[in-house]
């Protein structure tokens, strides 16, 4: 009997101390939500809660003609939460009501899983609870605007549990069309092109949201706070799609033909110096060959690097030595067969023309290295300063300005530096020890086609905010005057007689229009093994029509070692030329049609017809007449010139028959069968004859023959 009530005494003891302790808990918990609960969900708050920055949307880069070059497109992520309220009040009926015609909408809009699997995915996020499964990365706006009208979707994130997280993507359409000018933004990559150099225009300031990091470290955008962004501002160019895809493909069919190495081609608009198109090519070495051809794609920024010209150079020297009273355009220079020997070295031109002593233009013409450094030599030789100042004076030592990040400095070397020596001089004076870009050899071209005027290149024309111009950039005028307006006229038949007599003589043969240019051909150091491998640099500088110049272009192309074909006229020409032909045909010529068409048409016209007919035409073509009576039935014709203008009206009667010449048979046929007769038709046109003569009585049921011209 002790036994047992020393058990029970225990078992009493220790329900009452459980007891006490469940209290115990049960206040503290109570305490905790009612009187600390405040400080307790802000302390999680705030170590599950961050303010996060939500990037604005970039700006979107156009072509001048409104084509979008670079643009920002949205992605989405689609997560789903199941243990949304929505979704588990009335213990789930609103899921298992949808989850059939949910998983069927999601089959037929992804097209990654059958309907089956999906209902099966979704049970399973469903029953596990999952706080934030992931459905879909990577959806376009056009697949998560559908996703949003969806069963259960459509009730909204509360109700349904479905977050869409965004991020944007930049996008080319164009793909590779002017990649290194446009340039790309890209993560974990530096910018290049105009997305670099107008990079805080485009990227607007950031906003600001408060998200809640749950399970995985994943962020949930809270909806009570956020900032919004400021989008960037949108960019449009002075690039002509159309330009920049005729030039691409002419640089791009050359390159493969003369497995060239690299090249660029550039468009300026002559006036006011836009660039109109820029195209970079250079050989993909890593690339496989598609049927049996190299691959060339925008690797590197060629038209604003350095590098000696070659011969498109020598337009300089032209002008410095005209400009300085050295030489005449008829001055006489002994080209010795093309070779000439100058303190140890030998100067030699690269084409064999066999001639002996020629005038200034036409070694100018033949592109003679030995003419144009014995002028230079004569002209500057105990005073080269004067020729390097000239240099200086006409900019091709400095960069030219063009709004993109990366133009290199030219390279001119001066009288007493470490790189000047004796020979430096007549070598300048045909493009070597000389470094520009092809952008400064086309600046400086566009000069002389400007009847002497430097315009700046630049491709920015104008900022939009929200399809609201903010900004617009005009031509700049760099200089007014490189040089006297003689000496520009002499350049000008320098350089058309290359194209007409020179060395690109055949190249525009029998052409529809005037060209004015230069070919240059280069022989360019490989590295470190020097000259042996015979790699030439060809190029075409010039614009057109020479007569009242609307381009200019310039094209350099670097060939493979020892390649076969490697002039200027016959590698950089062709490409100028179907850039210049698909311009002129497009551009050029249609703008001259288009003058000569608002010209007063002084041509002879007839119409005949109803009056209210010939009424209205007359007023929509604005041709003057005089019009007294207010019968709109009647015939009424109008005939002369813009300068005399005849009308005469024909009274319509039932019992007289009416003239019928000139009336289309239309009008023919309704005006006789309203008065009652019946109409036999020969040919076709116009009525030239009838039957019945006008003035005659007639009658109802009477027939009568219309014969058209």
């Amino acid at each position: 009997m002790e036994v047992k009530k020393d058990i029970l005494w225990r078992v009493y003891l220790s329900y009452i101390l459980i007891v006490v302790v469940c209290l115990v808990i049960f206040s503290k918990a109570v305490y905790i939500q009612q009187f600390q609960g405040t400080y307790w969900r802000s302390m999680s708050d705030s170590l599950h809660q961050r303010i996060q920055e939500v990037e604005a949307e970039r700006g979107t880069i156009y072509s001048e003609d409104g084509k979008m070059l670079s643009t920002s497109i949205p992605q989405f992520d689609i997560y789903v939460d199941f243990a949304a309220d929505g979704l588990r009040e009335k213990s789930g009926v609103l899921f298992r009501k949808n989850l059939d015609s949910l998983s069927y909408c999601l089959a037929h809009l992804f097209q990654d899983n059958t309907e089956g699997e999906y209902r099966k995915l979704l049970a399973h996020g469903y029953k596990t609870k999952d706080r934030y499964y992931l459905l879909k990365r990577n959806i376009s706006y056009r697949q998560y605007e559908e996703l949003r009208k969806f069963p259960l979707v459509r009730l909204g994130r509360n109700k349904s549990g479905f977050v869409a997280t965004s991020k944007t993507i930049r996008l080319n359409p164009y793909k590779l069309f002017a990649y290194r000018t446009i340039g790309l933004d890209r993560e974990n990559a530096q910018k290049i092109g105009l997305e670099q150099t107008y990079d805080t225009l485009l990227k607007g300031s950031s906003g600001k949201r408060l998200v809640r990091y749950i399970a995985g470290g994943v962020s949930v955008p809270v909806d009570d706070y956020q900032i919004e962004p400021e989008n960037g501002k949108d960019i449009v160019t002075t690039l002509d799609v159309f330009i920049q895809e005729v030039a691409e493909n002419a640089l791009l069919k050359m390159m493969i033909k003369n497995e060239a190495e690299h090249g660029c081609a550039i468009v300026m608009e002559t006036k006011t110096g836009k660039i109109k198109a820029i195209a970079n090519l250079g050989k993909c070495d890593s690339c496989e060959k598609r049927d049996g051809q190299l691959v060339y794609r925008e690797d590197f920024n060629y038209a604003i690097s350095p590098s000696e010209p070659g011969s498109t150079f020598k337009l300089a020297t032209m002008m410095s030595l005209l400009e300085d009273k050295k030489i005449t355009l008829e001055s006489m220079v002994d080209l010795s067969d093309g070779t000439w020997n100058i303190n140890g070295q030998t100067v030699y031109d690269s084409e064999k023309h066999g001639r002996m002593t020629v005038n200034a233009r036409q070694a100018f013409e033949l592109s003679s290295n030995v003419g144009l450094a014995k002028m230079a030599w004569q002209g500057y030789g105990r005073n080269p300063s004067l020729f390097v100042r000239r240099l200086h004076e006409m900019k091709l030592d400095t960069l030219t300005g063009i709004d993109i990040t990366g133009e290199r400095k030219p390279i001119i070397h001066r009288p007493g530096s470490k790189y000047w020596s004796a020979n430096t001089l007549p070598w300048m004076a045909f493009g070597y020890n000389v470094e520009i870009t092809p952008l400064q050899t086309l600046t400086y071209y566009n000069s002389v086609a400007n009847n002497g005027r430097m315009m700046r290149p630049y491709l920015l024309n104008s900022v939009k905010d929200q399809g609201d111009v903010i900004s617009q950039r005009e031509p700049f005028t760099v200089m007014e005057k490189i040089c006297s307006d003689e000496t520009i006229k002499l350049l000008h038949a320098c350089l058309e007689g290359v194209c007409v007599e020179g060395t690109a003589k055949e190249l525009f043969k029998n052409c529809a229009y005037k060209v004015a240019g230069k070919t240059g051909t280069a022989l360019v150091a490989n590295g470190n093994k020097g000259y042996d491998d015979k790699i030439y640099q060809s190029s075409f500088a010039g614009y057109f029509p020479a007569d009242n110049p609307q381009y200019t272009c310039v094209v350099v192309i670097k060939n493979k070692p020892h390649a076969v074909v490697f002039y200027g006229a016959a590698v950089a020409g062709p490409v100028f030329k179907e850039i210049s032909d698909r311009l002129y045909t497009t551009y050029v010529r249609q703008n001259n049609f288009a003058e000569t068409v608002v010209k007063p048409d002084s041509s002879f016209f007839s119409y005949v017809g109803l009056k209210q007919d010939i009424k209205q035409v007359a007023n929509m073509v604005k041709i003057p007449f005089t019009d007294n009576n207010n019968n709109d039935e009647e015939i009424a014709s109008l005939s002369g010139n813009r300068n005399k203008t005849t009308f005469n009206e024909r009274m319509i009667s039932n019992t007289y028959m009416p003239s019928l010449r000139g009336l289309g048979l239309k009008d023919a046929v309704v005006l006789c069968e309203g008065m009652g007769m019946k109409v036999k038709v020969r040919g076709r046109g116009k009525v030239n004859n009838q039957s019945i003569a006008a003035g005659e009585s007639v009658a109802r049921g009477q027939l009568i023959t219309v014969e058209l011209n």
